[in-house]
């Protein structure tokens, strides 16, 4: 494989997918290049079977994750312990019966699967292996479903808490 071809190629679209997950353009210029130099390293190991975006892709958010994570530890910018968590989880947010009761009513009206797949893990306390069993599905799309159903109940939060 010509590594030139492909550095021509791929670099726009691993820069934009290094700077939409990174939301800061100096990083992901930095990360991109880092993610070159990895796959010239790898290119070796690289059988041909898959996309090479895909594979440059998943290069770029592992060494994106790993920038991350070393920019925490040396950083030393740790959160205080008295300090709110801004992403407050919506499984929190349903010790407060008002807002409980408002996350109820939300989730009567909530389309299928996001309404079944997100009470059955709040409330069903049931695994998402044991959800993706029920609607014969992978336990990733479980997840994703869960995932979506929180974000659409923490929208709808939002909105009430903004009016």
């Amino acid at each position: 494989m010509d590594f030139d071809l492909i550095y021509q190629t791929y670099f726009k679209d691993v820069f934009l997918f290094l700077r939409s997950i990174s939301d800061n353009e100096s990083i992901a210029e930095e990360m991109t290049q880092e993610t070159f130099v990895k796959a010239l390293k790898a290119l070796e190991s690289f059988d041909g079977s898959k996309d090479i975006r895909a594979w440059l892709f998943t290069i770029a958010k592992n060494t994106y994750y790993t920038y991350c994570k070393r920019q925490k530890i040396f950083t030393g910018n740790e959160p205080s312990e008295n300090a709110p968590d801004p992403r407050m989880d919506v499984e929190a947010r349903m010790i407060d019966e008002d807002t409980a009761f408002r996350i109820h009513q939300f989730l009567h009206n909530m389309k299928e699967p996001y309404k079944e797949v997100f009470s059955l893990r709040v409330f069903g306390e049931l695994s998402f292996e044991k959800i993706a069993a029920l609607f014969e599905k992978s336990p990733s799309w479980a997840r994703v479903t869960f995932y979506r159903a929180k974000v659409q109940i923490k929208n709808y939060m939002e909105v009430l808490d903004n009016e």
